[in-house]
């Protein structure tokens, strides 16, 4: 008996330790060549990359609640004089309150992938794709002080991209009907100012990056789990038409944007 205890008591440590993180490949598969060849590339313009997806796909969470938060970069500009970083100028939204923040995301690392599907059908293979890649990066913002609860987000950001046949960066939405896809992976925290307090903070393009897998329970698409829709996700909820008979559909229409 002592022995069919102590059994159920690992096990139970094992599966306690084991929890299941999802929507962290943002790669889906593709191999990449570990080379950093940040030096050959670098004078590209990263900057599209950041401010090419509609809002209303951009999806975060913060705290262990999964409380939602809303951002938008309303201006991503490359610094003239450090090729490596670019300024950033957005704004934040958490139970609508909206704050500004500025900082920058700087490049550490930029790595080629080794494509093998072009969307549906192939309907990219001939589009003249020259290469494509994995671009990682740091990044630091900070909301304005003079407004409530602000803080400092920090962590790492991971950017799918490729090179056209006109030698310009483009945002990687070459995959984009694949249920498993998102782009844009920010991976981080954010700290409040003046204090010590600190809590998990990650967005992304498409689906929240690195969240436990209860969270994001769509398939073909993003969708939350009952349990958290109360956490501002009560849009989502209706938009997929989850069956709760407590959820009635707001049918006023928005006149502007969160952030305007």
């Amino acid at each position: 008996m002592k022995n069919i205890i102590l059994i159920l008591i690992i096990l139970n440590s094992f599966i306690g330790f084991s929890q299941n993180i999802c929507h962290n490949d943002i790669l889906n598969g593709e191999k990449i060549n570990e080379e950093n060849e940040i030096e050959n590339l670098i004078n590209n313009d990263f900057s599209i990359l950041w401010t090419k997806t509609e809002n209303e796909f951009i999806y975060g969470i913060i705290g262990n609640d999964y409380l939602r938060i809303r951002l938008n970069f309303l201006s991503v500009i490359k610094n003239e004089n450090n090729p490596k970083e670019y300024f950033v100028y957005g704004k934040s939204n958490v139970k609508e309150n909206i704050c500004e923040f500025q900082g920058k995301i700087t490049i550490l690392k930029i790595q080629r992938t080794e494509r093998t599907q072009f969307g549906v059908d192939n309907e990219f293979k001939n589009r003249g794709i020259k290469t494509q890649g994995l671009l990682i990066a740091k990044y630091e913002f900070f909301e304005n002080k003079n407004q409530k609860h602000t803080g400092i987000f920090s962590g790492e950001l991971k950017s799918k991209w490729f090179l056209d046949k006109n030698n310009l960066i483009q945002y990687d939405n070459v995959n984009l009907n694949s249920d498993a896809y998102f782009n844009n992976s920010f991976v981080g925290i954010w700290k409040m100012h003046g204090s010590e307090t600190e809590k998990i903070c990650n967005w992304a393009d498409y689906r929240v990056p690195n969240i436990n897998c209860n969270f994001d329970v769509g398939a073909g698409e993003f969708n939350v789990n009952q349990i958290y829709v109360k956490n501002g996700w009560l849009d989502i909820a209706l938009k997929n038409r989850m069956p709760n008979g407590a959820i009635i559909e707001n049918k006023s229409k928005q006149t502007k944007n969160w952030w305007e």
